[in-house]
């Protein structure tokens, strides 16, 4: 895909567009299908653009934002792995589950619990003076 800046020439009007390659851009052109989205003229042509260029301090800085997410998402991943070994999965069902705990309607709790929570379950649950943490978490699927 390449980006051009066009301009046209009845109204001055400036506009990006996207093409497949500069030979699509010609033969969509020749075929007179680029039109100014302003005046509808047919009279577009490439206007000057600078290069997206990046130096050598951008890519190091790139890298090094690459680097510390990937450690942040290591990090998460390994508190998930910890979390998932040693507490217990309550599911859409954890507001229910910390208030039966909290209120000592369970007997015999081995485990803490983890699961899913609104943010206004969460507010009600502190309100109640019901103590929670709140967790990034990363699906397995998602890179």
């Amino acid at each position: 895909m390449i980006k051009y800046n066009l301009a046209c020439k009845k109204c001055n009007k400036s506009f990006d567009s996207w093409f497949s390659s500069s030979k699509e851009f010609e033969k969509l052109k020749k075929l007179k299908h680029i039109n100014c989205y302003n005046c509808n003229s047919l009279e577009v042509d490439k206007n000057l653009m600078s290069p997206n260029v990046l130096n050598s301090k951008n890519e190091k800085l790139e890298k090094k934002r690459n680097k510390k997410f990937m450690h942040i998402k290591k990090t998460i991943k390994e508190y998930q792995k910890f979390i998932k070994n040693n507490f217990k999965y309550v599911g859409e069902n954890f507001a229910y589950e910390a208030r039966s705990i909290h209120y000592k309607n369970k007997k015999k709790i081995k485990k803490g619990i983890y699961g899913n929570a609104s943010l206004e379950e969460l507010k009600e649950l502190k309100e109640e003076g019901i103590e929670t943490e709140t967790v990034p978490w990363i699906n397995e699927k998602d890179n």
